[in-house]
């Protein structure tokens, strides 16, 4: 690789315009194809199917709850019905949502953000008052496109396109024109002294780096351990830290990992788990428990009080203001004038509204400008801010600059999207694995030009190990768990650490004689796939009448519900494994998703593979890294359920079903499975 060491001719050579350029119309196209998903399933769904599917939930009460950050209106939102449970559904904390009474697809439906999720209510922020109509009887909520992010990704590409100074220069080792460059080397001691020799490594190199560094964490190599003891050296240097990450549940855990290390650090945005320790560790939270917020407190209760008067006094409408200015108005009153064929009587009685709101806007602005100042001090006072990739370009955070940006989970983040913090840092670690899920892409035509493709992943591709550590030593797995993906996907280069090499479900006290590894051959069985009308996903009943089976053993030799996760590539399954288990363990038990086992992990895995028919088809289980998600959650016990004759038609696969025949218990009947 050669680099044009002279950075100035850049957007000259139109590299940086033709860049930016791209990547804005890959962003349109997922926006707007992320809006037709929306909307398309709004227009030929009911709402009931849409409820079913996850993204709406019908017949909801609201009830204000108070307020919170910047003045935002909280509601509580429940099904009809007290103590009636949600039903299973994709609505997350940090999502958009649009609230409908009758038409779900009316323009002027409020939208408001989700700030915290429960079993049994979603707690709405709404940026203003929301309509009546939403506190009264039931309403509809439907899960919408969140259209800041998209405007913030765009943002960001803008900023690339405009950089000078540092920012110039940093776009300059992105983009392939420098090579990347480091300080000489310098011993730094470890504040975790539980590190392994390659986290110190990376940690080290890292520090080292001027602009920008990878670390490469495979399954349970403790990529996030590593990046918190990178924060956690660079806040002793004095620096200023940005920790960011795609999702709330990945913010969330590097955060956690912060605050046990020692780290002052501070969430600003919604957390995704709602716990105590990272409630403490939230900006709302700290306002609210700075002694000064109760002059905030106070001024927006006045205000409250005053638009309750204001309400008893006729609002002054056009047709009596005829183009006259508020403090026209009040000049008049104070005259005891008329104008304009308007009576002196009708005029004070507009002023009496006007000097109302006056005092509420006033009340307003002081409450806010308190909120501001606090806002400021909490942040200043921070050694790390933690935030989403999207909530790094809010108003609240878009002037600040940090001496580093650490984005955990960076392979799960489309190359816009870890552009918006990148572009306010002096430096750059991107932690994350390739050969995991990539970013989620729905516009096949953006997918094609690369949106898929995170940064992380070119970044590797351009500047190859100059500019990367990978960890080896994973903490998670059993060695016989671990085997096939190490070889298949990292050429062998990990190694099981001696405290869970050899790990079962048997040290826990639970009866176990299978290996770790086991797997259930459905191919005896006629091809059981399907796919339910108006679907593109699939089904297989009887993977799922297996599951059930087997989670009962599970359960009836003691294995906790909470040490259970059950994964599948398709949402169909998901729903139809969720409907197949009792209800008392659908909030212990974890059934998801592939995407959604992403960067977590359980004592015991189960996996339905689903695929079962005579052309041996695996559709989007071809994407291999799928399977190397699945194959890496578990800890101590692995269980596949999968047709061997279907999957074996791809390569991976074959070697997959080879080497559970010479390594795993494989059974080809229920009757004869044991774990």
């Amino acid at each position: 690789m050669l680099f044009r060491d002279n950075i100035s001719n850049m957007s000259s050579l139109g590299y940086v315009s033709g860049y930016v350029k791209k990547f804005i119309h890959l962003v349109q196209l997922e926006r707007d194809a992320e809006m037709i998903k929306h909307e398309k399933e709004i227009k030929t769904l009911s709402g009931r199917e849409r409820e079913r599917k996850g993204r709406a939930l019908l017949n909801m009460r609201g009830k204000k709850t108070g307020t919170g950050l910047g003045g935002r209106i909280h509601v509580k939102y429940s099904k009809k019905g007290e103590g009636t449970q949600l039903p299973e559904h994709e609505i997350s904390v940090g999502d958009l949502v649009m609230l409908s009474k009758k038409d779900p697809l009316n323009p002027d439906n409020p939208t408001a953000t989700v700030t915290e999720k429960t079993t049994y209510s979603l707690t709405l922020a709404f940026d203003s008052t929301p309509p009546p109509y939403l506190l009264k009887g039931t309403c509809r909520i439907d899960l919408y496109v969140n259209d800041v992010t998209y405007q913030r990704m765009l943002e960001a590409l803008k900023k690339v396109d405009d950089a000078s100074g540092r920012l110039k220069k940093l776009t300059a080792v992105l983009l392939g024109f420098k090579a990347p460059s480091f300080n000489p080397v310098k011993s730094h001691n470890p504040i975790n002294q539980k590190l392994n020799r390659y986290q110190m490594q990376a940690v080290q190199k890292a520090l080292m780096a001027k602009d920008i560094y990878l670390i490469h964490g495979p399954p349970g190599t403790g990529k996030t351990v590593s990046a918190v003891e990178l924060i956690h050296q660079s806040v002793e240097a004095g620096n200023r830290i940005l920790a960011c990450a795609d999702s709330n549940v990945a913010v969330d855990n590097i955060l956690e990992k912060l605050v046990e290390s020692g780290v002052k650090a501070v969430r600003v945005g919604h957390p995704a788990r709602v716990t105590p320790l990272l409630r403490e560790h939230t900006l709302d939270s700290m306002i609210e428990d700075n002694p000064r917020y109760l002059q905030v407190r106070q001024l927006r209760d006045k205000a409250f009080q005053l638009i309750e008067e204001r309400h008893k006094q006729p609002y002054p409408h056009m047709r009596w203001r005829r183009g006259m200015s508020d403090n026209k108005i009040l000049r008049l009153a104070s005259q005891g004038a008329g104008s304009r064929g308007v009576s002196g009587a009708k005029i004070k009685e507009m002023a009496k509204w006007v000097k109302l709101q006056q005092k509420i806007d006033a009340f307003f602005d002081g409450a806010q400008e308190k909120e501001r100042e606090i806002i400021e001090q909490i942040l200043q006072d921070a050694d790390v801010v933690c935030t989403t990739n999207s909530t790094a370009g809010s108003e609240l955070m878009q002037e600040r600059s940090f001496d580093l940006l650490v984005l955990d989970e960076a392979t799960q983040s489309t190359e816009p999207s870890a552009l918006i913090p990148l572009v306010c840092a002096k430096k750059v670690v991107l932690a994350g694995d390739h050969k995991q899920l990539p970013p989620t892409v729905l516009n096949q035509e953006a997918k094609r030009l690369g949106l898929s493709q995170s940064l992380f992943e070119r970044l590797m591709r351009l500047h190859d190990d100059k500019i990367r550590s990978v960890l080896r030593i994973q903490y998670r797995m059993h060695a016989d768990i671990m085997d096939f993906s190490n070889k298949a996907f990292y050429n062998g280069a990990l190694i099981a650490h001696d405290s869970v090499k050899n790990h079962r479900l048997g040290d826990l006290g639970y009866p176990e004689g299978a290996n770790p590894v086991i797997y259930l051959d459905t191919s005896d069985e006629c091809p059981k796939e399907k796919t339910r009308m108006g679907s593109t996903s699939k089904i297989n009943p009887l993977e799922a009448d297996y599951i059930k089976a087997i989670l009962r053993l599970l359960l009836n030799a003691g294995v906790p519900p909470a040490d259970i996760g059950v994964i599948s590539p398709y949402d169909d399954q998901v729903n139809l494994l969720r409907m197949n288990n009792p209800i008392e363990l659908r909030d212990e038990l974890e059934i998801k998703t592939v995407d959604g086992f992403q960067g977590r992990e359980k004592q015991v895995i189960i996996v339905s593979f689903v695929r079962s028919n005579p052309g041996g088809d695996i559709g989007f289980l071809s994407d291999l890294r799928r399977l190397n998600v699945s194959l890496t959650r578990a800890k101590r016990k692995l269980i596949l359920v999968g047709d061997s004759k279907t999957l074996s038609k791809n390569k991976t696969y074959q070697n997959l079903i080879k080497y559970l025949h010479e390594r795993a218990s494989v059974y080809i009947r229920l009757e004869d499975f044991r774990i």
